[in-house]
């Protein structure tokens, strides 16, 4: 066992395994088990500088099923929040489209101000820290450049004058005089100690007043958001956390089949309409300090009957050139097309969660790396394997098999590895009748 992995705290090896065994992604522990997508990370880390200085970007992440869509996501989230941006992240569903006349598009903004995260509260519901962090830390810069102590007129003055070129920044933009006045309405309830008045507006800012009236007679402000506007209080959003000291905002999405999987053509294309906006905000310097990565299955993207192909404005933006070629995707265009993982790199993530999985149960690392290639052999070489495997199955294979050899110590890797069950049984397809097609890893 290496002296890296020796380090990974417990608590985190165990969320690790228990959420791959499950199939599903970690939110922590992500360096301890990153192998390949070098290329990928390093052009959407490419994107993150741009940010950082007032830009904005727009990138699709394309993957199969299991591919390694939602880790590459999740890697770039912590990243990001690192390096002190505000990550806001939802996966769209039924309930919860860019776009709908039932308040989906609403519902998927509620999502992203709900699971707002920055480094000191990665797990979400970060809104209400953000605010008083802003406000606390107005509060110290006008103490110290004035000189003044708490409780002096002249330092609330002060302040009040700090908190107001915030808000005539943010009161430029669309819906920002509305935004603003929010802000300082949040402020004075702030000094004031008045908690309700504070939690009213932040149930404005999270999208959950339904009538105006009652967001005029509570905060007297004539607006509320709605499923029409709701991204444009993202970018307000996101100059004010640049303004609050933050460095940027990165929102991500996942799960564009959804849209993809809308049964009529029409609310289809509304929502096609509306993720155009966010795509030329972004290009067209509309936006700043904001990132959006969106993750979709190749057919969700491609299919030019239902998918985001389908809408031709954003084809002729997004299709691929007469260039790019599997082993030499063009990862500066806005669609980033995700390989398989080798062989090789699937052989390094298994050498890493043997370690994990050691480390966890305080044994020493009986597998080899001769047994490990020899798990990986047998695995590709399963019927079915060259058009169903994926990696999310190859990983939960093998954190059963680690579980296995640690609960019976008798049972030895060749008898498990060997056994009819697993070196023949067909690899079940990993597909989803929406989308018509099997999920494909070669090596």
């Amino acid at each position: 066992m290496n002296d890296e992995n020796k380090k990974v705290p417990k608590r985190i090896a165990q969320t690790v395994l228990n959420s791959l065994k499950g199939g599903v992604v970690p939110r922590i522990g992500l360096p301890y088990i990153t192998v390949g997508r070098k290329n990928e990370i390093e052009a959407l880390l490419h994107d993150v500088d741009i940010i950082a200085e007032g830009g904005a970007s727009f990138r699709f992440i394309v993957g199969r099923y299991g591919s390694g869509k939602s880790f590459l996501i999740q890697t770039i989230r912590n990243f990001v929040m690192d390096r002190g941006f505000i990550v806001a992240d939802a996966d769209l569903s039924p309930e919860r489209r860019l776009q709908g006349t039932r308040g989906q598009g609403l519902a998927t903004y509620r999502e992203l101000i709900g699971n707002l995260s920055t480094k000191t509260k990665p797990e979400g519901g970060a809104l209400t820290l953000v605010l008083d962090r802003w406000i606390s830390t107005v509060q110290s810069e006008a103490a110290q450049e004035t000189g003044l102590t708490p409780g002096d007129p002249d330092l609330t003055k002060a302040v009040d004058q700090k908190i107001y070129a915030v808000t005539s920044q943010v009161s430029e933009l669309v819906h920002g005089f509305e935004f603003a006045k929010l802000l300082s309405r949040y402020y004075h309830a702030y000094v004031d100690g008045d908690d309700e008045l504070k939690m009213k507006v932040v149930r404005w800012f999270r999208g959950e007043y339904a009538l105006k009236r009652e967001a005029k007679e509570e905060l007297g402000v004539n607006i509320i958001i709605t499923d029409d506007d709701w991204y444009d209080y993202l970018k307000l959003f996101a100059l004010f956390f640049r303004l609050a000291g933050y460095t940027g905002m990165m929102i991500m999405i996942d799960e564009l089949v959804n849209i993809y999987k809308i049964p009529n053509s029409i609310t289809r294309q509304y929502n096609y309409e509306k993720m155009l906006t966010m795509y030329n905000d972004t290009l067209q310097g509309k936006a700043k300090y904001l990132g959006i990565i969106m993750g979709a299955t190749p057919q969700a993207i491609e299919d030019k009957r239902r998918g985001v192909y389908s809408y031709e404005a954003l084809r002729s933006r997004l299709a691929e050139g007469k260039f790019s070629r599997p082993g030499a995707r063009d990862l500066l265009a806005p669609v980033i097309r995700l390989e398989p993982l080798t062989a090789e790199e699937m052989l390094v993530l298994c050498e890493k969660l043997a370690d994990m999985h050691a480390g966890l149960y305080g044994y020493a690392r009986k597998l080899v790396t001769d047994d490990l290639v020899e798990f990986i052999t047998i695995e590709y070489g399963r019927i079915g394997a060259d058009q169903n495997i994926t990696p999310r199955e190859v990983i939960r294979d093998f954190i059963e098999l680690l579980d296995l050899l640690y609960q019976n110590p008798d049972l030895g890797l060749g008898e498990l590895l060997r056994s009819e069950d697993f070196a023949y049984a067909k690899s079940e397809a990993v597909s989803d009748e929406a989308e018509g097609n099997y999920v494909e890893f070669t090596i």
